[in-house]
C-alpha cells in the first residue's frame, strides 16, 4: 500500500509541476506579443502566415465535408423529436457550444499538433535551436510566438467555418434531399443563439488553440537524446492536448451555463 500511495503521490506532483510549467511557458510566450523588436520581424510574420495556411486553409477540404455530414445528420435526427424539444435551441447547444469547438480542436490536434511536435523535436535533436541562439535571436520569439498566433487564429477561423457550414449547409442538404419539414429552422436558430453562446464558442476556440500550441511546443523542447524517442513524445503530446481540451471544455461550460 505504501508503494502504491507513493506512486500516486509522485504522479500527482509530476502532473502539477507539468501544468505549472505549461502556464509559465504560456506566460513567457505571451509576453513577447507586446514586444516588437526589429530583428526577426519578417521571419515571424512569414511563419505566422505559413502556419495559418497549413492549419486552416489546407484543412478546409476536410473540415467542410465533415461539418456538412454532421450538421445534416443532427438536423435529421433532431427534427424527429422537434415536437418535444425546441429544435433551434438544441442545434445551438450541440453545434455552437459543444461540437464546433470540440471537432475543430480534434482536427487541429491531428493536423498541426503532431507536426509542430515533430518539427520542434527535429530542430532540438539537430541543434538548430542552438544555431538560432548563436545568431542573437530568441528561439521562443522566432519559433514559439508565430506558431502560437498562427494556430490560435486558424483554430478560431475553423470554428467559425465549421459552425456556419454545419448549420446552414446541413439545413440546405436536408431541405434539398429529404421531405422532412424544417419549418422556420434558421429563424429558430437565430432566436435561440445568444451573445453568450457566441462568446463561449470563441473563448473555447482561443483557449483550445493556445493549449494545443503550448503543449506541443513544450513537448518538442523537452530533452530528446535519440530520434527514436520522438514518435512516443509526439503521440503523447496529441493525447495530452486532447485531454486538456476536454478539461477546459468542461470548466468553461460549467462557468458560463451552470
Amino acid at each position: 500500500m505504501d508503494q502504491i500511495a507513493g506512486f500516486i503521490g509522485r504522479k500527482s506532483i509530476n502532473s502539477v509541476n507539468r501544468i505549472l510549467d505549461l502556464f509559465a511557458f504560456t506566460y513567457r510566450i505571451g509576453r513577447l506579443i507586446f514586444k516588437r523588436p526589429k530583428e526577426g520581424r519578417t521571419l515571424v510574420r512569414r511563419i505566422v502566415l505559413e502556419q495559418i495556411y497549413f492549419t486552416a486553409v489546407q484543412a478546409l477540404p476536410i473540415i467542410i465535408p465533415v461539418a456538412l455530414i454532421l450538421g445534416s445528420m443532427l438536423i435529421v435526427q433532431l427534427a424527429k423529436i422537434s415536437n418535444q424539444y425546441d429544435l433551434g435551441k438544441t442545434i445551438v447547444l450541440l453545434i455552437v457550444r459543444e461540437l464546433g469547438p470540440g471537432i475543430t480542436a480534434l482536427f487541429v490536434i491531428l493536423r498541426s499538433a503532431t507536426s509542430v511536435t515533430i518539427e520542434i523535436g527535429y530542430m532540438n535533436i539537430f541543434h538548430e535551436i542552438d544555431a538560432i541562439e548563436m545568431t542573437g535571436l530568441d528561439p521562443v520569439r522566432v519559433i514559439c510566438l508565430p506558431r502560437l498566433i498562427g494556430i490560435t487564429t486558424a483554430m478560431l477561423c475553423l470554428f467559425i467555418v465549421f459552425d456556419i457550414v454545419a448549420i446552414v449547409g446541413g439545413y440546405a442538404i436536408v431541405w434539398s434531399f429529404t421531405h422532412i419539414p424544417m419549418g422556420d429552422l434558421l429563424s429558430q436558430i437565430g432566436k435561440a443563439i445568444t451573445p453568450t453562446d457566441i462568446t463561449v464558442g470563441i473563448f473555447k476556440a482561443v483557449c483550445f488553440g493556445i493549449t494545443i500550441t503550448v503543449t506541443c511546443l513544450y513537448r518538442g523542447f523537452s530533452k530528446i537524446k535519440h530520434i527514436t524517442k520522438l514518435p512516443p513524445i509526439t503521440s503523447g503530446a496529441a493525447v495530452e492536448c486532447f485531454f486538456y481540451c476536454l478539461i477546459i471544455n468542461v470548466i468553461i461550460s460549467a462557468v458560463f451555463y451552470m
